[in-house]
């Protein structure tokens, strides 16, 4: 007793940094990412080309001044509360390595069961509509050089779920990074193969039929606008930043708050220019889906589709990670075999359930 209250006396004369780091030793977090991996991860789970992609479409569905103004005030609202979801890392003395857990040590648990549910909907959405984007990029790529192919969409979507399962193999978040720079790197491949197509379309179109009214009726107009606003919420909405900060070595505040700042300059880079430019180049008549608008030169387009797929590839991991992670972390204890039948089953619901 008397060595127990003396470890607890010498424990209080510790400074804070030397606490917080045998804290941490005792609750098992061993982050090994520097800030620059936690920002590949950010960037690849917010900045997916079937997140921004729509932006020029929402742009145009509220107008200069509404969708600049809604765009840019997102983007800093997603990124001030990201930086304060950063600062709760161990506010109550405890690492808190999951959106539920986290939301446990401040609601209690009907925090946890209510963030469960809802974050288990929203990557499960997510995932089949990324997939469905993934798909259709294959598609025109295939379509580019073999016009007459019988293969449809579903097709692709099951082509993508097999190297999906490849993927999936990975034990955890960390072991990704180097895949996860690679997708940061398409995304900006993308983006600025997209915005590069948009500028050369916008410049070869008649400016004088280019038209920035909003379309529609009343009803069409306010019907539009909200889809508009859902669209510039969802292509910010899906960091797993807890999830992430848990990969990162000490000091795990300081390093994510680094990494989630340079997600965001990137992000600005690429939101605002493609949401801008694509509105500028094809007014309201822009698609929901900006590639859809370009047209030449198509072998442009067909890398921009290639980019699109890398990405994508990348953030379904993230996303399908939250319902993959126990079995994972429970098929560590068992052979391979049993971890590959798992794995395997589990994700291959996400692709046949389309």
């Amino acid at each position: 007793m008397a060595s127990q209250n003396e470890n607890s006396v010498n424990d209080d004369r510790l400074p804070e940094d030397r606490k917080t780091s045998a804290a941490s030793s005792n609750d098992g977090h061993e982050g090994r990412g520097t800030w620059r991996h936690a920002a590949f991860h950010v960037a690849t789970t917010i900045a997916t080309p079937a997140a921004y992609a729509p932006l020029p479409f929402a742009v145009a569905s509220l107008g200069w001044s509404l969708g600049a103004t809604s765009l840019i005030a997102g983007t800093f609202a997603t990124w001030y509360s990201s930086l304060l979801i950063a600062s709760l890392w161990r506010w109550d003395g405890k690492e808190h390595t999951t959106y539920r857990h986290l939301a446990k040590s401040i609601y209690g648990s009907w925090g946890y069961w209510s963030i469960a549910f809802f974050q288990q909907v929203a990557s499960l959405g997510n995932n089949i509509a990324i997939q469905i984007a993934a798909g259709s990029s294959l598609k025109a790529v295939n379509k580019y050089y073999n016009p007459e192919s019988s293969l449809k969409l579903q097709h692709f979507i099951i082509f993508f779920g097999g190297f999906e399962l490849a993927l999936s193999q990975f034990p955890d978040i960390h072991s990704l990074r180097w895949v996860n720079a690679l997708c940061t790197l398409s995304t900006i491949g993308f983006a600025g193969t997209t915005i590069g197509v948009t500028i050369y379309n916008g410049r070869r179109a008649d400016r004088e039929s280019i038209s920035y009214s909003l379309q529609g009726s009343s009803t069409a107009k306010v019907f539009r606008g909200f889809n508009a606003l859902g669209a510039i919420a969802f292509s910010f909405g899906d960091a797993m930043l807890p999830e992430i900060q848990s990969t990162v070595r000490k000091p795990a505040k300081v390093n994510m708050r680094k990494g989630v700042s340079a997600a965001y300059s990137i992000i600005v880079l690429i939101y605002w220019q493609l949401a801008f430019l694509g509105y500028w180049a094809f007014g309201s008549e822009v698609e929901p889906y900006i590639v859809a608008s370009l047209t030449t030169p198509r072998w442009t387009i067909v890398m921009a589709n290639l980019f699109a797929v890398i990405q994508i590839s990348g953030c379904f991991q993230f996303t399908a990670d939250q319902h993959t992670h126990v079995l994972k972390k429970e098929c560590r204890k068992t052979a391979i075999i049993s971890r590959l039948i798992s794995i395997v089953s589990f994700t291959r619901q996400f692709t046949l359930v389309l």
